[in-house]
């Protein structure tokens, strides 16, 4: 949302100076981006533009942006209507789980920025951490100790010339191309402007090529995401749209990348609204393949709204001169009843001593909307606040979509529930599954009990643990130790990130001291927790290795009862050959032929048929 800058000054030059060009058709908005050149060596700015939020003082202020966060109306709910508009009580998880709590790996503090809320948003790559908040200092961490290696005060420094630092900062890890994206959105002029840099080389303290956008309404609330045909972004607008960034081109910096956007129908939407595209991890969907995009619904709202899922599919065409985007019409998921709604002036979190509440980030599903691929289906997190019922406990609805088969582009509930153990309210979550189909939910806890302020949570399950329950008990990583009451304003989100080697947990959220806080932190979800037996399907030692014009995979010591399958895939995740064959002795071989083949990085997927059961492995062929 937008926000307000650091008291710190800094020049702030619009790129109204740049003539820009933007089309429309039927299939789309089509934008020409401004690039604006590489940047300068990220770490040449720590020296010339550094940030440290224990070295230097600055004025918290209150995010300006209600003009662009518009509250929903309700025509019903539970406390006027009755029980059709609550939470179905059958899905909400009562109890803690009884798996021991997680251990966490590693955890530093974050930046807090300067202002209400921090939104913070960061990734990890293979040897780093990056970070940035509002609005918008932005640094780099040794993703082993946590050691900073450098920071900027903003991230419009990037850019030459430099360009206003408005908020909204979103940090990815492209994993597929080894590089990073850093965003934000900005206006100058009266031009509203989405803010793209992506890394020349895997070091994110080197270089970045840096490109402009601009468009006619304000991106607020801006996410994104990758995809097989470019980086997709949503927001919170004026208008239903869904954009997507040229990804091929603006990976090597080339001046010709354009946007593309188009409208969409939501139905009986009328408040703040951002639906979340999916978000391809683990791999990349084969090319082709159209980008679907998700947003909750509520009866509350009337008009006919049933509590579920929406979602369309988008597909860019990028070989014409004039791009298209297309979106199919919206198809509907009914999941269990849910009361999503929340207060007009968004006073919905309960704090201890005082009657000032938090912002619970009603009306929206909070990022991400982590897509992947499994032997035989894809599967979609989502997860949004909901009320529980129980006075004024607010806490966590969580959803596994899955698309069965694979491809199909018809999508159904899996797994649900609403993660609310004890009183406490729970919210500002973010969800994400790993390589073994363990899935972690981390978010933020507070309650109008004594103590009980703003702090940082987690919890998590098993791919063979029972649907729709979070099993792990809940591990709290940092404690809030005051409450905020000035202003409501918090979160407005927080990130939940997977490490390349596809088990490792990254978060970064807020919680409150004196003043908002942000953390850093990692974790794992153990296969096999102490002290619990699993049955089998396990896929374990996996080798994949070339000879000659041969690529062999072995495995011993499984596990699995049956046939498994196993696949071969390009880097950019398109199905090379595939074959099934069943363990024997808990043992198997199987060869690709790879005569064909260009030289570079594979990956061998093994799996059973329709279950969470997989490991993958990368190859390099010669």
């Amino acid at each position: 949302m937008k926000k307000s800058t650091l008291l710190i000054a800094s020049i702030i030059i619009g790129n109204g100076l740049f003539a820009q060009e933007t089309q429309s058709n039927p299939n789309g908005d089509v934008i020409q981006g401004i690039f604006n050149g590489i940047s300068k060596p990220l770490s040449d700015l720590f020296e010339t533009e550094p940030y440290d939020d224990n070295l230097q003082p600055y004025e918290l202020k209150e995010s300006a942006d209600r003009t662009h966060r518009k509250p929903q109306i309700f025509v019903y709910t539970a406390e006027k209507d009755g029980p059709a508009y609550s939470t179905e009580k059958s899905s909400i998880q009562t109890q803690m789980g009884n798996r021991a709590p997680v251990t966490i790996l590693t955890e530093w503090a974050g930046q807090n920025g300067g202002g209400y809320p921090p939104d913070p948003s960061g990734a990890a790559g293979l040897n780093h951490y990056v970070q940035s908040v509002n609005a918008t200092p932005f640094k780099v961490f040794n993703k082993t100790t946590g050691a900073q290696m450098g920071s900027i005060r903003q991230i419009g420094s990037l850019w030459s010339p430099a360009v206003g630092n408005m908020g909204d900062p979103i940090i990815m890890y492209d994993r597929y191309a080894d590089r990073w994206f850093v965003s934000q959105f900005g206006q100058s002029g009266g031009t509203n402007w989405i803010y793209i840099a992506i890394s020349t080389t895997p070091d994110p303290t080197g270089t970045y090529y840096t490109y402009s956008f601009s468009h006619s309404q304000f991106p607020d609330y801006l996410k994104f995401s990758i995809w097989q045909d470019g980086y997709y972004m949503s927001s919170n607008m004026s208008t239903d749209r869904i954009f997507c960034f040229e990804r091929n081109k603006m990976l090597v910096g080339d001046a010709t990348a354009k946007a593309v956007s188009q409208t969409f129908s939501t139905g009986t939407v009328s408040g703040f609204f951002c639906p979340l595209v999916a978000d391809a991890d683990g791999g990349l969907p084969p090319g082709g393949t159209p980008c679907p995009f998700f947003w909750y619904t509520e009866n509350s709202w009337g008009g006919g709204s049933v509590d579920g899922i929406k979602y369309c599919k988008a597909t860019v065409n990028w070989v014409p001169a004039t791009p298209t985007l297309t979106i199919t019409a919206a198809t509907q998921i009914t999941t269990a009843a849910h009361d999503g709604t929340y207060n007009a002036s968004w006073n919905d979190i309960d704090q201890p001593g005082t009657t000032a509440k938090l912002d619970g980030i009603g009306g929206v599903p909070t990022y991400r909307a982590q897509w992947r691929a499994w032997t035989g289906y894809n599967s979609l997190l989502l997860n949004w606040g909901v009320k529980t019922g129980v006075g004024t406990q607010r806490s966590i609805k969580w959803v596994e979509l899955r698309e069965t088969p694979a491809g199909s582009g018809t999508w159904a509930v899996y797994q649900q529930g609403v993660y609310a153990p004890d009183t406490k309210s729970r919210w500002v979550g973010s969800i994400a599954m790993d390589d073994n189909g363990s899935i972690a939910l981390c978010y933020a806890r507070a309650s109008s009990a004594t103590g009980d302020f703003a702090s940082l949570g987690f919890t998590g399950r098993l791919a063979t643990d029972p649907l729709g329950t979070m099993t792990f008990a809940e591990t709290m990583v940092e404690m809030g130790t005051a409450a905020q009451t000035s202003n409501n304003r918090f979160g407005d989100y927080s990130q939940t990130s997977l490490d390349p080697d596809g088990l490792t947990f990254w978060h970064t959220g807020e919680f409150l001291q004196s003043g908002p806080r942000t953390r850093i932190y990692s974790f794992r979800l153990p296969l096999t927790p102490t002290g619990v037996e699993e049955s089998g399907n396990q896929i374990n030692n996996i080798v994949a290795f070339q000879s000659n014009s041969t690529l062999n995979v072995t495995a011993k010591d499984l596990a699995v009862d049956g046939e498994l399958v196993v696949d071969l895939f390009d880097i950019t995740g398109k199905q090379i050959d595939g074959k099934q064959i069943v363990v024997n002795g808990q043992t198997f071989e199987t060869s690709f032929n790879t005569s064909n083949l260009s030289a570079g990085t594979y990956l061998v997927r093994v799996g059973k048929m329709n279950t969470a059961f997989q490991k993958v492995v990368k190859v390099i062929i010669k």
